[in-house]
This record gives C-alpha cells, structure tokens and sequence, in this order.
C-alpha cells in the first residue's frame, strides 16, 4: 500500500511539474514574439 501511494505522488509531482515548465516555455516565447514585434514596429 506504502509503495503504490508513493508511486502517485512521485507521478503527481512529475506531471505538475512537467505542465509547469510547458506553461514557462510558453510564456517565454509569447514574450519573445512580442518583442519582435515591437522591435519590426520601431524599425518601420
């Protein structure tokens, strides 16, 4: 019972932290658009 409650956990916490770091990358590379953008309108 010990061993299967700690199988969960460990997958609970991989998978949040997995989604987490998808969430980051994400809003990373929105940052990186709009500062692309930013820099094409300053240029023009």
């Amino acid at each position: 019972m010990m061993k299967r409650l700690l199988s969960l956990v460990a997958l609970f916490l991989i998978t949040t932290t997995l989604l987490a770091g998808c969430n980051t990358a994400r809003g990373f590379g929105e940052d990186i658009k709009h500062l692309g953008s930013t820099i094409s309108h300053a240029a023009s």
